[in-house]
């Protein structure tokens, strides 16, 4: 079985006064997220067992157990919700979990080395792939497309990617 984690939400702060708080979810299908209980913090040291209660704007109101007033639920502002991966559905042949995406590395399709996936940003307008250059701290972002990124070979660890021209 394996223990690895998947983020699968953040808390966004209180909400009221009574300890409910704000959660985004980065589910694709976002109510999902209250049925991968208990989630954890980052480090694993704190779980949460999490009940939505309505949705909002960029989220939900949700009400955990272990937290009743709205000091505690300001103190878990900005907290990353994790998930077991066992507890996640299997994904389809052309769909990856951002944790399987970073660290892997991208060659052009002449097999030229572009760098490694160090991020998967998302900003509402499609995925990017940020990939740090061989022997450098400069990043480059490759847009997430099929057009861009062709193949993804997680058994192999590698991503043949056709960047745009001159973005690399």
């Amino acid at each position: 079985m394996s223990a690895e984690k998947i983020c699968v939400g953040a808390i966004g702060g209180a909400y009221g006064v009574r300890g409910e708080l704000r959660v985004k979810s980065f589910c694709a299908v976002p109510e999902d997220i209250e049925t991968y209980v208990p989630l954890t913090s980052e480090t694993g040291e704190r779980s949460f067992h999490l009940a939505l209660i309505r949705p909002i704007k960029n989220g939900f109101v949700a009400r955990i157990a272990e937290v009743a007033t709205k000091e505690e639920a300001d103190g878990l502002k900005g907290t990353q919700l994790f998930a077991l991966r066992d507890q996640l559905p299997s994904l389809p042949d052309d769909e990856y979990y951002y944790a399987d995406l970073i660290g892997l590395e991208v060659f052009d399709t002449g097999g030229t080395t572009l760098g490694r996936v160090k991020s998967v940003l998302d900003h509402g307008a499609g995925d990017l792939l940020e990939v740090q250059r061989p022997g450098s701290s400069e990043t480059v972002l490759l847009p997430f497309t099929r057009a861009a990124v062709p193949t993804v070979d997680l058994g192999a660890g590698r991503i043949v990617a056709d960047p745009p021209d001159g973005l690399f």
